[in-house]
């Protein structure tokens, strides 16, 4: 049980480190970008509210959120607007009714330091 202690107490020191030098993880900085990608072009996106108006479960959302657009072609299904698109619509509310890009910005990292995300998987099953 020792063993595991040692190994235990070095990984704990160097995660909060990490957060201490606020570094992000290479997914988690790519994840960053395309974020802020979409919030500086969110005028070429179209929300969902104006797309549909019915009544669901998720009316409330519809309000903040990007409407995906439909592809036939893996390369789309890899771009930055189908991938920034996904991942912007999985942000909390509270972070996508933010308009000011700075506290967008601040925000948006200390949720990802938070959570620390490895692959941009974990970030979307969040």
């Amino acid at each position: 049980m020792q063993a595991t202690e040692q190994v235990a107490l070095p990984l704990t020191y160097v995660i909060r480190r990490k957060q201490l030098l606020e570094i992000l993880p290479l997914p988690s900085q790519y994840i960053l970008s395309l974020l802020l990608f979409v919030l500086r072009n969110k005028n070429q996106f179209h929300v969902n509210s104006k797309i549909h108006q019915n009544n669901t479960r998720q009316h409330a959302n519809l309000k903040l959120d990007i409407h995906i657009q439909s592809h036939n072609t893996d390369l789309y299904k890899r771009s930055v607007i189908n991938m920034g698109t996904k991942l912007y619509n999985k942000l909390p509310g509270y972070i996508k009714e933010i308009g000011c890009y700075k506290t967008f910005k601040k925000e948006l990292k200390s949720l990802l330091l938070l959570y620390s995300f490895y692959s941009v998987e974990e970030f979307v099953a969040l």
